[in-house]
């Protein structure tokens, strides 16, 4: 028998409208710097969004405002098809390796490409060799089977240690990550999570279980299984990450910023990023939206163009109120080198304006004991009542979104209990969870 499901009934006549839950905040934490007596934790501002939308210009341009600002900055690409030194017009090659450890644009800034190629010999030398190993057993070249050897994950897991490495070492104030296309991104900010419940799951199994079989098994496979290094090298790297699913979830720690474009293509899938990143435990704090045609523009060849716009902009201020929007014009030229992003940030920012502050510090989810019974509450913007299924399988209780899972740890006094009624209101569902009778 699987876990009890419990899904949420159906309303066709339910539109989504405005989420306006109320900020918890924080007196001591909104609006400080990071690295000050008030708040040592270093800052992550994660830029997130479809792809095209200028993620990495808008990254870059934050970058600058923030070194402008006296913070020890980097600004880091974890998209694996990279174009941040391009964003600076840096002078690289093509193919230029210079900018897989952090390379400095200014006293205060710095930019790191994250280079999967040096990573795995720094980081995953044995996961690598025996994936290789096994690849060449099918008959293709070397060169193939280092290509193919590049698993997924591997790139966002790399960028994860780093982060985590810097913040150990105190090298950074704040880290500005630009993020690959939302899909992406959201296995970015889940790998941590997913590794954790490996590690603790099936990771000791597997490893105990070939330890005992190994010696036989070998003798008979035609593939050589894994050895005890291999497992090693696992649990190096999640030693390496320890801490971060807690880091990307503390707000006062992690914002995401969501980068869109007044485009409804582009708007929908900002709302479902919306979702994900929230059932994922992390604090959107700002919208931006870029490439707004500029008042100035009268010309009846972009009259649809400002319709449309004008449209969406209304719609994207509705739906995400009271998160705070952006809007970042669409320039004469082309947004390229260190001269033209600060004219962009000029854009994106007041003068003086701190993009580190903390500013949204509300819990995604949060658990409360009620008159007889626990809840669980989440906030889930833009989610439909047939679109919510959950179950509970052990101490986790699991919500489903469309295709996205996500596993809830709950606290020891609800560890027992199981979920007997599910509301929607507001755009908050409420799980409420009882013992089994």
């Amino acid at each position: 028998m699987g876990p009890a499901r419990l899904r949420l009934g159906y309303n066709a006549s339910q539109m989504p409208h405005p989420f306006t839950p109320k900020s918890v905040k924080h007196p001591a934490t909104i609006g400080v710097r990071p690295g000050t007596s008030d708040n040592e934790l270093m800052r992550i501002l994660l830029f997130s969004g479809k792809g095209g939308v200028g993620k990495t210009s808008l990254a870059a341009a934050t970058g600058l405002q923030l070194a402008n600002l006296g913070y020890r900055t980097l600004v880091m690409s974890v998209d694996p098809a990279h174009s941040l030194a391009d964003a600076f017009d840096l002078e690289t090659t093509l193919f230029d390796g210079r900018t897989g450890d952090p390379f400095p644009i200014n006293a205060n800034l710095d930019i790191h490409e994250v280079n999967i190629q040096k990573e795995i010999k720094r980081h995953w030398r044995e996961i690598s060799s025996y994936v290789i190993s096994v690849l060449r057993t099918t008959g293709i070249s070397d060169v193939e089977a280092e290509e193919l050897a590049i698993l997924p994950g591997m790139e966002e897991l790399s960028a994860m240690m780093y982060v985590n490495q810097f913040r150990r070492e105190e090298r950074y104030q704040v880290i500005v990550l630009d993020c690959a296309p939302t899909a992406e991104s959201l296995r970015f900010v889940s790998m941590p999570t997913t590794l954790d419940w490996y590690m603790k799951h099936i990771f000791p199994f597997h490893r105990g279980m070939l330890r005992a079989v190994r010696p036989l098994a070998n003798r008979v496979s035609p593939v050589e299984l894994p050895t005890d290094r291999y497992f090693a090298n696992i649990a190096d790297l999640f030693v390496k990450l320890e801490g971060i699913p807690e880091l990307l979830e503390d707000a006062r720690s992690t914002s995401v910023r969501l980068v869109t474009n007044p485009e409804k293509m582009v708007l929908r899938e900002t709302q479902r990023a919306f979702v994900y990143f929230s059932l994922h435990g992390l604090t959107v704090d700002g919208i931006i939206v870029n490439r707004v045609l500029p008042q100035e523009v009268t010309d009846a060849y972009f009259q649809e163009w400002r319709a449309s716009q004008a449209k969406a902009l209304l719609e994207i201020e509705a739906y995400f109120a009271p998160v705070p929007m952006k809007r970042v014009p669409l320039f004469t030229h082309e947004v390229l080198g260190q001269t033209r992003l600060e004219e962009l940030a000029r854009a994106l920012y007041a003068s003086g304006e701190d993009p580190a502050a903390v500013t949204r510090t509300e819990a995604p989810y949060t658990f409360e004991k009620m008159d007889g019974y626990y809840a669980v509450r989440l906030q889930l913007p833009f989610a439909m009542k047939g679109e919510i299924g959950l179950f509970k399988k052990g101490d986790e209780l699991i919500v489903e979104i469309g295709t996205l899972r996500r596993h809830i740890g709950l606290p020891t006094s609800m560890a027992s209990l199981a979920p007997s009624k599910a509301r929607l209101e507001n755009k908050i569902l409420t799980v409420e969870m009882k013992e089994t009778v």
